[in-house]
């Protein structure tokens, strides 16, 4: 009799439950280990991983995390044909843990956030890995402005993550982006300082057409804070301007040398003839041709910082168009990439999945004048307020090719935290496949370094960098097995070779999807 109950209202009580789909809730526990041949840790295992990987070795890694992939909800009980994937939420938590050869032990969080979607719109509250620009994302040699070479700086965030159509264009405009407040490190040479960052992307073409434009900006700012390091002409008592109306100035990027009756008791000189906070970012262009077998994509992001990008057109009074020669400087500097995706069904033996070619070019900035007339010397990455430049906890937010003072080889350099902005990077990445699922990846860079044009180096200094990866797993148990090789040759960086070794298990955890 309890059986035929059950068999008879169960149906029933599904059926009055909404719609949860539940996505698999993916923990990993990972141990590995570093060592080197010189006590150095090679540019490409350490660069781009998210602050992570200790400068020094050797020593041995432990990483943990969570993630909870989208759980999706109707938006009503009472509406059973409103889409179900309207609101969702997730989270994600990764934990490492380094100890150094003489008991030196750190513990970081680099990822712990949690997110919510409602329709087309992403909340995100947290430290959670992103880059920011038209790059490819595994190969590349790092976006110029947002690299992921850094730990993630914590934020709150509202975006549109991914390409959204606009209705009456059919499908053939879309676009993406996203708005954010953060905090930098309170222990900084500016203490308190906050990040604003802001993008929007755009790509002109359906997902299936065979050819897709795509251009956008991205914009970083650091500003606000306290010091008691800087004289009154840039910072006015201590205090670096962090109101309401100093964030609107940040937001549109607004100089206050175009504002009248500015408060000279709140802005200090080097404010009042710029802009409030520290300004950088790029503008980006982007074409995609695909075919059935294959995709290509080329991409170039243009540098700004200090207006040598903004100030490159000369329109004057007997409309001459465009001044070259003011132009020139500003477009030299820039990323350039091919990236190539194989979309051919995998299949086993050796295949190459995709590569990725780029140059970096940084040694115009605008040129080594800087006047009212000529807005060249930007100097990237560094800046007179913000001492410890565009970094984050020791390391650079953007491009890992421009080398903070605390990475060149000793008695190179002592100017600025980044003691060499001005460089020439010729970059290649290669990703394959081989046997059943085993997968390899290559990345080698030859860079050309110029120091600063403050403080040269006695002469150019040339670096090879190079690193190849295998990751092999064991199936049907979960493990992943990782081997990599690194090696640093030249004269900017202190030449080393080194191996890493780890072994991460990867478990998925499923539960039921009720319907209504």
């Amino acid at each position: 009799m309890r059986a035929l109950l059950l068999l008879i209202f169960c149906p029933l009580i599904l059926r009055g439950q909404p719609t949860i789909e539940t996505r698999p809730t993916r923990l990993f526990a990972e141990l590995g280990g570093f060592y080197s041949t010189s006590g150095h840790t090679p540019f490409w295992l350490r660069a781009n991983q998210f602050g992570i990987v200790p400068g020094k070795a050797p020593y041995a890694t432990m990483r943990v995390g969570i993630r909870q992939d989208y759980r999706y909800y109707p938006v009503s009980d009472s509406a059973p044909s409103r889409r179900a994937d309207l609101f969702g939420w997730g989270y994600g938590v990764e934990a490492v843990g380094n100890v150094g050869p003489a008991g030196q032990t750190q513990v970081i969080l680099p990822e712990i956030y949690v997110r919510a979607k409602f329709s087309i719109f992403e909340v995100m509250g947290g430290r959670r890995r992103e880059i920011a620009g038209l790059v490819d994302s595994t190969l590349s040699s790092g976006s110029y402005s947002w690299s992921g070479n850094s730990l993630p700086v914590p934020k709150i965030q509202i975006s549109l993550p991914d390409y959204t159509p606009i209705g009456f264009t059919k499908g053939i405009l879309s676009f993406r982006g996203n708005f954010a407040h953060g905090w930098f490190e309170g222990d900084r040479f500016v203490r308190n300082s906050y990040l604003h960052q802001k993008s929007l992307y755009g790509r002109l073409g359906k997902p299936n057409w065979p050819i897709k434009l795509y251009g956008g900006f991205n914009h970083q700012v650091m500003w606000g804070g306290r010091t008691d390091q800087l004289t009154e002409g840039l910072a006015k008592n201590g205090r670096l301007p962090s109101r309401l109306q100093d964030f609107a100035y940040v937001v549109v990027g607004n100089s206050l040398g175009r504002i009248l009756n500015v408060d000279t008791t709140r802005y200090s000189t080097f404010d009042r003839e710029n802009r409030v906070g520290n300004h950088l970012g790029t503008l980006d262009l982007g074409m995609e041709i695909s075919t059935k077998k294959f995709s290509i994509l080329l991409y170039r992001q243009s540098l700004y910082e200090d207006g040598s990008l903004f100030y490159f057109t000369n329109f004057d009074s007997g409309l001459q168009g465009l001044n070259y020669q003011k132009m020139k400087p500003a477009l030299e500097d820039g990323l350039n990439g091919i990236r190539y995706r194989n979309l051919n069904p995998a299949r086993t033996g050796f295949r190459i999945t995709g590569a990725a070619l780029e140059f970096l070019f940084t040694k115009s900035q605008g040129g080594g004048t800087f006047n009212g007339a000529v807005r060249g010397r930007d100097n990237y990455f560094n800046h007179a307020q913000f001492r410890d430049g565009w970094s984050y906890l020791g390391r650079g937010i953007g491009t890992p090719f421009i080398t903070p003072l605390t990475e060149v080889r000793q008695g190179l350099s002592s100017y600025g935290y980044f003691a060499n902005n001005r460089v020439r990077v010729y970059h290649a990445g290669i990703q394959g496949a081989f046997a059943k699922n085993c997968v390899f990846r290559a990345k080698f860079s030859y860079s050309e370094n110029y120091g600063t044009y403050d403080q040269p180096f006695p002469k150019m200094m040339p670096q090879f960098s190079s690193m190849v990866s295998f990751e092999i797993p064991v199936e049907p148990s979960g493990y992943l097995i990782t081997v990599s090789a690194a090696a640093d040759q030249g004269d900017l960086l202190p030449r080393s070779q080194a191996v890493f070794a780890g072994v991460r298990k990867t478990w998925d955890f499923y539960k039921y999807r009720v319907r209504q």
